[in-house]
C-alpha cells in the first residue's frame, strides 16, 4: 500500500496537517513515539490560543487528538528510525515495519535541552524534571528550584508556586526574558525568589537530591531544594534525519515557503523548522499551509 502522506509527529502542526489531509480525502497516517500533543502536554496553562481564555495544556492536546481520531486518521505509535528517499515515493522505517508514501511531512518538534553538568544524570527523574505539570504535584509543600528565565521557566514556576512551599528561580542573565505579563504574575507571587547572573554548576545530594550549586560573581553557594525543574532551551528532534542533508548547523530543518525541504516530496512544519516564532498558533498554521502544498505536489506527480 502506498499512502499519499505520512506525518511524523503529533504535535499541533502534525495533528492540524492530519486533519486537513484527511478532509482532502488523502490516504494519511500519523506516527508518534510518545504522547500526542507535543510540548502542549507538558504546559500547565495555555492563555494565548484563540478561543480559549485559559486552557490546560493536556486538555487542548486531547481535544486536538480526538478531532484527528474522529476523522478516522490512522495513528501508529512507533518511533520513526529512518526516512528513505526513493524518488517519486518515500519510505518510513520503524523498528517493526516499513511504510511507503508519495510525500512525507516531518513535525517532530523540539525536546528540552539539558545542562550536562555533574549530578544531572544521577538525579534525572529522581529530583530533576523537565515537566512541572507532570511532576509538580510530587513537591506539594516542598522547596523547588526552576532553572531558566524564558516563557517556559516563568510559566511553570508560577504553576509550581501554587503547589510548592517555596520556588527559587535561577537565571543566568540579569533579567527574565519571558513575556511581561507572565513576569509580572511571577514577581507578585509571595513564595518565589530570584537569583540572577547565576551559573548552575552541579546538583548535589546523596540517594536523594539535596541542592543546586550555583556561582554568582565568582562566589559559589548551594540552594537547598527537594526538586529541580530545568527550562534552559530546546533542541530539534531531528537525529534520525542526518543523512538527508536537510538540516542547518543547529539541527533544524530547512524549508522553502511551501514548507518543502531540499528533498523533493519531503516537507516539514512546526517548531522543528527554521523559524522565528515557535508557538501553538504558528505550528497550527504551518501544518495547514504545508498540507495544501503537499496536495499540490501530489497532484503534479
Amino acid at each position: 500500500m502506498i499512502y499519499d502522506v505520512l506525518i511524523i509527529g503529533s504535535g499541533p502542526a502534525g495533528m492540524t496537517a492530519a486533519i486537513y489531509a484527511k478532509r482532502a480525502n488523502l490516504k494519511v497516517m500519523m506516527f508518534e513515539k510518545g504522547a500526542p500533543g507535543g510540548q502542549i502536554v507538558d504546559t500547565a496553562e495555555v492563555e494565548n490560543y484563540p478561543g480559549f481564555t485559559k486552557a490546560k495544556g493536556y486538555e487542548l492536546a486531547t481535544s486536538m487528538f480526538e478531532h484527528v481520531l474522529n476523522l478516522g486518521v490512522e495513528v501508529k505509535f512507533e518511533e520513526v528510525l529512518e526516512i528513505k528517499d526513493l524518488g517519486t515515493t518515500k519510505q518510513i522505517v520503524t523498528a517493526h515495519e516499513t511504510f511507503e508514501s508519495k510525500a512525507i511531512l516531518i513535525t517532530t518538534g523540539v525536546v528540552p535541552r539539558r545542562l550536562d553538568i555533574p549530578g544531572e544524570m544521577n538525579y534525572t527523574a529522581q529530583g530533576i524534571s523537565w515537566c512541572a505539570i507532570c511532576d509538580g504535584p510530587l513537591y506539594k509543600d516542598k522547596k523547588v528550584v526552576v532553572i531558566g528565565g524564558g516563557n517556559s521557566a516563568v510559566e511553570e514556576a508560577l504553576f509550581l508556586s501554587n503547589i510548592a512551599s517555596h520556588v527559587t528561580v535561577v537565571q543566568n542573565l540579569p533579567y527574565l526574558t519571558a513575556d511581561k505579563k507572565a513576569q509580572d504574575l511571577l514577581m507578585h507571587a509571595k513564595n518565589v525568589d530570584f537569583i540572577f547572573n547565576a551559573e548552575t554548576k552541579e546538583f548535589v545530594g546523596d540517594d536523594n537530591l539535596k541542592g543546586v550549586k550555583v556561582s554568582v560573581a565568582g562566589k559559589e553557594q548551594v540552594i537547598d531544594t527537594d526538586g529541580v525543574f530545568e527550562y534552559v532551551g530546546l533542541i530539534p528532534a531531528t537525529s534520525f534525519l542526518k543523512d538527508l542533508n536537510i538540516l542547518n548547523e543547529f539541527g533544524y530543518i530547512l524549508t522553502g515557503e511551501d514548507f518543502q525541504t531540499p528533498c523533493k516530496g519531503i516537507f516539514a512544519a512546526g517548531d522543528v523548522t527554521v523559524k522565528k516564532i515557535r508557538q501553538i498558533v504558528t505550528a497550527v498554521s504551518d501544518g495547514a499551509i504545508a498540507t495544501q502544498n503537499i496536495i499540490k505536489y501530489i497532484e503534479n506527480l
